[in-house]
């Protein structure tokens, strides 16, 4: 799996403006940073395998405290083949390789691909918390 970093730049050229989806795929994760500029590698991510964009994955923020959120999505097509775990796997290893000592998720409260996914990566469930948008999510940690 490459991980092509999101940026201003790539959200505007062919190969990624491939569709409505992907297009606010990319401007969503670029309005997750100040001034639209990500840091290196705290940033958003397109996934590619073999030539394919499967899916994209980001770091939610720039590390504070020594922890930093992590959050992936599989395009439609793509799903059920290992795709969020190996995307979620490599921001791991960016994080950790990062210096940060804290990697957090949040999921939906409820037991899910994404949670098993977590899991299998070496997360604990460390409770409930309420997301400003989502309402009651599951806050995962690995340290």
């Amino acid at each position: 799996m490459k991980l092509l970093p999101i940026d201003a730049a790539r959200a505007s050229t062919p190969e990624v403006t491939v569709s409505e989806l992907l297009t606010g795929i990319c401007e969503a994760v670029l309005a997750m940073y100040p001034a639209r500029v990500p840091t290196l590698p705290w940033a958003g991510y397109l996934a590619e395998e073999n030539g394919v964009l499967v899916g994209t994955c980001a770091f939610k923020t720039i590390p504070q405290a020594g922890s930093v959120e992590i959050a992936y999505f599989t395009f439609p097509d793509h799903t059920g083949h290992g795709v969020a775990t190996r995307m979620a796997a490599s921001l791991v290893k960016i994080a950790f390789e990062g210096g940060v000592t804290r990697v957090t998720a949040q999921t939906l409260p409820e037991t899910n691909a994404s949670t098993r996914i977590l899991d299998k990566l070496g997360f604990r469930h460390v409770g409930s918390v309420e997301h400003p948008e989502d309402g009651t999510v599951w806050e995962w940690h690995r340290e």
